[in-house]
């Protein structure tokens, strides 16, 4: 798989399992999300994750190019696809 098709992943679409599963899988607790993105609380990833709200547009695009750094383009697509 390659990045192009990564790219093509709407971030609204993932659900929030697939959220929570690509935290975990990229080595992320959600505090170390708070130290590591400005403006993201561990409340908001918790309010992704359990799907009492949502972020904007810029707040997940800048979460998921977190993930996806410390993934592989086919764990991405996996967890997404799958969860």
């Amino acid at each position: 798989m390659d990045v192009s098709e990564v790219d093509d992943i709407d971030i609204h679409e993932i659900s929030p399992t697939a959220w929570r599963l690509l935290r975990v899988a990229a080595g992320f607790g959600q505090r170390e999300v708070e130290v590591e993105i400005d403006d993201i609380m561990q409340a908001h990833i918790s309010m992704l994750e359990n799907n009492n709200r949502s972020l904007s547009e810029q707040r997940l695009r800048v979460l998921f190019e977190l993930y996806q750094s410390e993934l592989t383009s086919e764990q991405v697509r996996v967890l997404v696809s799958n969860f």
